[in-house]
């Protein structure tokens, strides 16, 4: 579940009032989610998504994220936008969380995409390059190589859960990955994060991107490939039909180069290994209960061990 904070609705008035709101008529604790606190909020005839970020987001970095969801509204992409408050603000402070409200977009995830749901996904993501190739906003990437390898350390012997001799192997993936990853290419602030749950439909169109919370500066093809692997069925046989519907979506809009093209299978087993641990670590670190329910990492070593194949067998 995603409600970590609990926030009465008195306080939710007068979180309201700043932006010059009426009481809420409705304020509903959402489900999905693993990382913030949120609310569908209903206040003078007009819908609302109130967030409290919690601990595991840095407070420094949601004014990029906040102001990166706005570029690209502002350039008629179907993004959440943060309402400023009558101050101008947009941040603020509720139940000693900092807080924002935020647009609410109309349509629903679908969680069982097909390749034409994965194509216009493709589509939509060129978009969003295309819009923020041009924007100076400047995030590093703290979910890259160094991290990775800090995670795998972290984790250590505790990680052999998941396979015997998966210390070894995640520890040669990743120097295999430091070796090749590519050193430029098209980049600029990249969503980090398009999975099928943060991409709304309306009958069936793209209404929606939501989720901006690993939102970095990047290569576009290795945000291209996070969602390739993310759109790839996570039961069943491997089955990479969906992840090959994401690239020709992509490239109707924006052709890759043929370095681009190259450094994909390198991108792809990166973006594979670091689902894999952010899952695995959770499940050894964080402990599950009522308020947060782990995500199986093995789907994501399945894809690292297939995309570190097709790497080494493209050399």
């Amino acid at each position: 579940m995603a409600v970590f904070t609990q926030v009465s609705d008195e306080a939710v008035a007068g979180f309201l009032k700043l932006y010059g709101l009426p009481e809420p008529d409705m304020v509903t604790g959402i489900a999905e989610g693993t990382e913030n606190t949120n609310f569908k909020v209903l206040a003078g005839g007009r819908r609302f998504i109130l967030t409290l970020y919690e601990a595991r987001v840095d407070v420094a970095d949601l004014p990029y994220f906040l102001s990166l969801m706005g570029e690209v509204a502002d350039a008629c992409l179907p993004s959440a936008r943060a309402i400023s408050m009558q101050t101008g603000e947009r941040l603020g402070v509720l139940a000693g969380r900092p807080a924002a409200l935020i647009e609410f977009l109309p349509g629903r995830p679908n969680m069982e995409p097909t390749p034409e749901d994965a194509r216009k996904a493709g589509a939509f993501l060129a978009q969003f390059h295309g819009v923020t190739k041009d924007l100076s906003l400047h995030r590093p990437n703290d979910m890259s190589l160094a991290s990775w390898r800090a995670m795998i350390d972290r984790a250590g012997a505790e990680i052999e859960r998941f396979g015997d001799g998966l210390y070894t192997e995640l520890k040669e993936t990743a120097q295999l990955l430091s070796d090749r990853w590519p050193g430029q290419g098209p980049r600029g602030p990249i969503h980090g994060d398009l999975f099928p749950d943060n991409l709304l439909l309306d009958h069936g169109d793209v209404s929606g991107v939501i989720d901006f919370y690993f939102a970095c500066t990047d290569f576009f093809a290795y945000d291209l490939s996070i969602s390739m692997n993310a759109y790839t069925p996570e039961t069943g046989e491997l089955d990479l039909s969906n992840a090959e519907a994401m690239r020709s979506g992509y490239e109707t809009i924006r052709p890759l180069s043929d370095e681009e093209s190259a450094s994909l299978p390198t991108l792809l087993c990166g973006s594979a290994l670091r689902f894999f641990l952010t899952r695995a670590t959770d499940a050894i670190f964080v402990q599950e209960s009522a308020l947060y329910t782990g995500k199986d990492p093995l789907p994501w070593l399945r894809l690292m061990r297939h995309h570190r194949a097709a790497m080494e067998n493209a050399r």
